[in-house]
């Protein structure tokens, strides 16, 4: 039989998801005080398992709260208390979908009124043009720092695991930190953390090593990974390839490819390095060559809306479907693709002349919809972008304010 949407999926660590569409993890800020799971975000999650999805990666979970994405994130680290991750989990597989946690620390690309930790390989600011200056400026990770790093990545997928997740996701993509090590515009370091790819991508392998070595067996070890950064001179398919032969021994059980930046949002479908991505599906040539070379099952995320494009996918060869914005608008389109093949959802398309503030309110809509859910509302598929970009403003400029005064950050 061809393999459709509905064609269960084996891992290579024994387990089984019921299908081969995935909900992607997408920015939330929707945490509860103390960077916590709360009722918000188990009546989204329950939402999206009603669904019928085969799997669920969840936001990027951080491995140290003085290091966020964005106010209103969730951490989880060694003290935690887990009683609201194992909640979380529960509501997520009530009808029998997957959970995995993204995992995650965003190095670079912290916003500067966040304050906290701004780490990287090297202390290479964001290029955002007259946006620069929305982010902090870093400093070179130490030796120790790494050290500290790769224990965390480990305590928070073990603490992960032990709140009934299914599995984790080491978020290696995207611009964040892990990204960072691995693109040479990021990694300028000299020593055995940069240089050559096999040094880049060192940190990657070593977090990996210690998940394998301190996470059960039936523990499901993902990898989300750039095809490419879109920027000249950076992280390109070649290299992709080349770091999938490095994970190949270490028995990852998927990969999902996608692509971007904050400087180059390759992931909403603009590329800064002047590549045209597909309209559609917009990894999908990169991640079927690198299928066809891996033995790690693939997932592609990015630009997925219809059933026809989610078949082309598993057609070339690709593993797993993964879909974001289009299941913050039509979390049911799992089921809603068994009774009508032209089921889609109307996602709105902000084509503002400043693409970094259009791709600003594109997330502010997505969020919207999320936090609608959330609240047991329906997404509301006409919201105007202008608004939606002022109210998550001044939302976050809230959250930003309790998050410094929880943690006594002052100016500098």
């Amino acid at each position: 039989m061809p393999t459709t949407v509905y064609t269960p999926l084996s891992l290579p660590n024994g387990s089984t998801l019921q299908n081969r569409i995935a909900k992607a993890a997408m920015e939330e800020n929707m945490a509860s005080s103390g960077h916590l799971p709360g009722a918000d975000i188990f009546k989204l999650y329950q939402t999206w398992s009603q669904g019928g999805l085969g799997l669920i990666i969840t936001g990027n979970v951080m491995v140290d709260r003085r290091a966020m994405t964005g106010p209103g994130g969730i951490a989880l680290e060694a003290e935690t208390s887990l009683e609201p991750f194992k909640q979380w989990a529960r509501t997520a597989q009530q009808e029998g979908s997957h959970i995995w946690m993204q995992i995650n620390h965003p190095g670079r690309q912290v916003y500067a009124a966040m304050g906290g930790q701004v780490l990287s390989p090297s202390d290479i600011a964001l290029n955002m043009g007259k946006h620069s200056k929305l982010f902090g400026k870093p400093t070179a990770m130490t030796q120790a720092e790494i050290q500290d790093l790769i224990q965390r990545f480990t305590t928070t997928a073990s603490r992960a695991i032990e709140a009934g997740f299914n599995g984790v996701q080491v978020h290696a993509a995207h611009g964040y930190l892990l990204s960072q090590f691995l693109s040479p515009l990021t990694n300028k370091r000299e020593d055995q953390w940069g240089g050559v790819l096999e040094n880049r991508a060192r940190l990657l392998v070593e977090i990996i090593k210690s998940l394998k070595a301190n996470l059960p067996s039936t523990a499901a070890v993902s990898v989300k990974l750039n095809s490419a950064d879109f920027q000249r001179g950076g992280f390109d398919a070649a290299d992709a390839l080349a770091v999938l032969k490095m994970l190949e021994p270490l028995g990852i059980d998927l990969v999902e490819l996608s692509g971007g930046s904050y400087e180059s949002p390759a992931m909403q479908g603009r590329a800064a390095d002047g590549r045209t991505l597909a309209r559609e599906a917009y990894f999908l040539e990169f991640a079927k060559a690198i299928a066809k070379e891996s033995k790690i099952p693939i997932m592609t995320t990015g630009g997925i809306t219809r059933l026809a494009i989610a078949q082309q996918v598993l057609h070339e060869g690709v593993d797993m479907v993964g879909m974001a914005r289009a299941l913050a608008f039509s979390p049911s389109l799992a089921k809603d693709w068994k009774h009508s093949a032209e089921a889609r959802p109307n996602l709105p398309n902000v084509n503002w002349k400043n693409k970094t503030m259009g791709a600003l309110a594109t997330m502010a809509i997505t969020k919207r919809q999320l936090q609608r859910m959330g609240k047991g509302k329906k997404p509301k598929t006409k919201l105007s972008p202008l608004f939606s970009l002022i109210a998550d403003q001044i939302r976050l400029k809230k959250l930003t304010k309790i998050y410094r005064n929880r943690y006594s950050i002052r100016d500098s």
